[in-house]
């Protein structure tokens, strides 16, 4: 498990992650959000002894990561696949991190077999495509088998074959009830992928639940209904609570306040003909934008992201 709790880092007078109480539990994967800028990056590099906190307190196990006795063997982590000796080869690289954690030479085997590297193992990493680096990078993570695994962007340049791979492994790891912490930019692999969600923004915590509640309350817990007689359907649901729109001459309602199962019971207590009826629901990306523009650096020109939606 990772916890951090008042975890807070300035430079200067900037304050870049702003008192962070979070736990990342085992057993699932756990999706961290943020828009560019948002502290993302600086809170994983506090969490692996990177940078040091301000203030507050980031630990993993219930220890610091600098008090952690075999690190490799306890936490894998991907920050930066790039940061490889580019003249050594991936059997080298992986080699030179097992000899300095006590890791057997059959597991360095097993790592490259498992991100698909055995038959590039003796090519030297500076000629290596984005994709590969990237498998390499997850290989050194997983190479001392840890009970924690954080990574940071890792389907950066896999093609498809490598994101189901990535994605399979990460809901595997985490059905072995490991503790999976996963930063990603691409919302519709994160919402393939993750359980739950904790979402930063301008470094303090925005969000901390489940994807599912996540994006059922983005939601609003509209249901769309289309009937040829939304007239009368107006007036048999209207009542405390419900709020329904629909425009003039047209054969679809978006209702508030009410269930399907509600709205399909009383329009067959008055005899009501339904074409439709279906829970209205909102994207993970779209969930996101809502509730991060207020907390994004830098905006492009077009469209906010209400406008987006009814534009779909």
């Amino acid at each position: 498990m990772i916890e951090a709790r008042g975890l807070t880092k300035k430079y200067g007078d900037k304050v870049v992650v702003d008192g962070l109480d979070f736990s990342v539990r085992p057993g699932i994967v756990t999706g961290f959000l943020g828009p560019n800028g948002a502290g993302k990056s600086t809170t994983m590099r506090m969490i692996l002894g990177l940078d040091a906190p301000t203030s507050g307190t980031v630990t993993v196990g219930g220890k610091r990561y600098a008090d952690l006795r075999a690190p490799l063997v306890e936490v894998g982590a991907l920050l930066d696949a790039a940061a490889v000796h580019r003249g050594r080869t991936a059997h080298a690289h992986l080699m030179g991190l097992a000899l300095t954690h006590g890791i057997p030479a059959s597991r360095v085997e097993e790592v490259l077999a498992l991100t698909g590297l055995s038959d590039v193992a003796g090519k030297r990493v500076g000629g290596f495509s984005l994709g590969m680096g990237q498998r390499l990078g997850i290989g050194a993570a997983l190479l001392g088998d840890p009970e924690v695994v954080i990574l940071d962007e890792p389907v950066n340049g896999l093609d498809p074959e490598g994101v189901l791979w990535i994605r399979n492994l990460l809901t595997g790891l985490a059905a072995e009830g490991r503790t999976v912490f996963l930063s990603s930019h691409l919302m519709s692999e994160m919402s393939m992928t993750a359980e739950h969600l904790i979402i930063i923004g301008r470094g303090r915590l925005l969000a901390d639940t489940s994807l599912a509640e996540f994006v059922r309350e983005a939601s609003g817990d509209k249901v769309k209904v289309v009937t040829p007689e939304p007239a009368r359907l107006r007036d048999v649901l209207l009542g405390p609570g419900v709020e329904i729109t629909g425009q003039a001459g047209s054969d679809e309602l978006s209702v508030t306040g009410l269930t399907t199962a509600q709205i399909g019971t009383a329009a067959a207590a008055e005899g009501i003909v339904l074409f439709e009826l279906a829970p209205v629901g909102v994207s993970l990306e779209q969930a996101f934008m809502d509730l991060t523009h207020d907390s994004v650096e830098y905006h492009a020109g077009g469209p906010a992201p209400e406008q987006m939606r009814s534009l779909a």
